[in-house]
């Protein structure tokens, strides 16, 4: 016989809404702006309107020391007043800037940046192609080569290759040799290199231009030639006993060597059209002192790009006077998604400007200097920890977040480091042992660089106790090479 049984107990759920909090924390402004413009244009109860107040919101800290808890930094969303009294608003006070002949203040212009055009490479190389005396077939076959290219200018494919492809896509028979003979003439035109199989080829193309043009690079085309392998891993000493060379003579071929393109095209994969990614910071950090000398830091959301937004009453309340009963529901559906998008918008807002409080309480050393030997050990826990708030709450507050500072944009990233205890028993952060490595390595001897061990043994005697395969990791995370790869004549 089944027996019935009733318990109570807790669960944890979390909700859709809860969720798409989360990813909302997550957004980059870019990812914001465009996120409220589409609501803009799918939610016709959302529409662009001013804030009340201050359009930042911002943040005093005097001294790096004043701490507060619980507070609201977000400024509410509210709609604007509606004028009842159309005659009182109508004839206002006007401003002397309004009467003007345009009726408009300077202000009011907008300004579009302009598109930079700029030509293609491939184009460029076709340009030079159609000024040659070929004719149709002949530029039909040129223009395959040059598209056959890699991004880089490179030549990746055979000429047989080349040949059974342009036979097979223009319908045409193409000779091997006719293709080889394009190629000489491709690898004659600028930039030097252009059509180059390989590295070393790529060089000597650019090398022989060189002397065509009476610059002595005997020796280098001999190295480049025949002593690349060497040259690759700095054996200079091999490569004068080979080539039979000075000192003062090696030195010289290297630096025509090292003044080279390593590929024929620097730049290959942008568009024709110049767009560069420039950062938008989410925080901007600024310093101010009194009279007294006190130090007070500014933390303010840069909101500048972000639409306000406001309800459209008059909207809601012209459907609803329509008593249809579909009508009201798709008004409420739409209402509930404006009000929850402001709300996020306001709690994004202060979740975001507590995170960043934290922080600069924690790493108030560096904010004062924006010296990285000043950066304390900071793991997410301790951030979270101190506002109350969930480690992935404060990932994704962080995660992919710039602070703007008097000392240069910043990577919230960064400043979160695993620690090292020191000789001294103190705990430091591993971002200053890898400062120290950079300015070992830019202080050493570049004819005998610091290898590894060296730089190991250089950093005990500092007080960091690390191992040799630790120290190649934080070299490797610097973008420094090797030893060998760092030495010079």
């Amino acid at each position: 016989m089944m027996n019935l049984s009733q318990n109570q107990r807790q669960t944890f759920k979390i909700t859709p809404l809860q969720i798409q909090m989360l990813n909302f924390l997550q957004l980059s402004t870019l990812e914001l702006e465009d996120r409220i413009k589409n609501e803009l244009e799918e939610n016709p109860l959302l529409e662009e309107g001013v804030l009340q107040g201050d359009d930042t919101v911002n943040d005093d800290f005097d001294d790096f020391d004043e701490v507060t808890n619980g507070d609201d930094y977000a400024t509410p969303l509210k709609p604007e007043n509606d004028y009842s009294d159309w005659e009182e608003y109508a004839h206002d006070d006007i401003s002397d800037y309004k009467t003007k002949i345009n009726n408009q203040s300077a202000d009011d212009e907008l300004y579009t940046m302009p598109i930079v055009q700029e030509s293609d490479w491939r184009t460029d190389l076709k340009g030079q192609i159609h000024c040659l005396p070929f004719n149709e077939r002949q530029t039909i076959l040129m223009d395959f080569i040059i598209d056959s290219l890699s991004d880089n200018g490179f030549l990746a494919s055979t000429a047989e290759t080349i040949a059974d492809d342009v036979s097979f896509t223009n319908n045409i028979f193409v000779d091997v040799e006719e293709v080889e003979k394009l190629l000489k003439v491709l690898r004659m035109m600028d930039p030097p290199g252009i059509g180059a199989v390989d590295l070393q080829e790529c060089l000597m193309m650019q090398l022989q231009r060189k002397k065509e043009k009476g610059v002595d690079v005997d020796n280098a085309i001999d190295i480049v030639a025949f002593n690349i392998d060497e040259l690759a891993v700095r054996n200079f000493e091999k490569i004068m006993r080979l080539r039979n060379l000075s000192s003062s003579e090696l030195k010289l071929a290297i630096e025509q060597i090292t003044a080279l393109n390593a590929k024929p095209i620097m730049d290959g994969s942008s568009s024709s059209i110049a767009v560069k990614d420039n950062i938008i910071p989410e925080y901007v950090i600024t310093y101010e002192t009194n009279l007294y000398g006190d130090s007070t830091i500014d933390i303010a959301l840069n909101n500048s790009r972000i639409p306000s937004i406001k309800i459209n009453k008059d909207f809601a309340q012209t459907i609803n006077l329509a008593k249809d009963k579909a009508a009201n529901q798709y008004v409420n559906t739409k209402l509930s998604a404006a009000n929850w998008l402001i709300e996020a918008i306001q709690q994004r807002e202060t979740t975001m400007l507590k995170a960043m409080r934290a922080i600069v309480l924690y790493q108030k050393e560096f904010f004062k200097t924006g010296d990285i030997r000043n950066l304390k050990p900071m793991i997410l826990k301790d951030i979270a920890d101190q506002i109350g708030m969930d480690i992935s709450t404060i990932s994704r507050v962080t995660s992919g977040k710039y602070a703007l500072t008097p000392f240069g944009t910043i990577n919230l990233k960064d400043l979160f480091s695993e620690g090292i205890k020191v000789n001294s028993g103190e705990e430091v952060s591993n971002r200053e042992i890898q400062q120290t490595i950079a300015n070992l390595v830019a202080n050493e001897n570049k004819q005998s660089p610091l290898n590894d061990f060296q730089l190991m043994e250089l950093l005990s005697e500092k007080g960091y106790n690390i191992a040799r395969r630790t120290v190649a990791k934080y070299r490797e995370n610097l973008n420094i090479a090797s030893a060998q790869m760092r030495r010079i004549l």
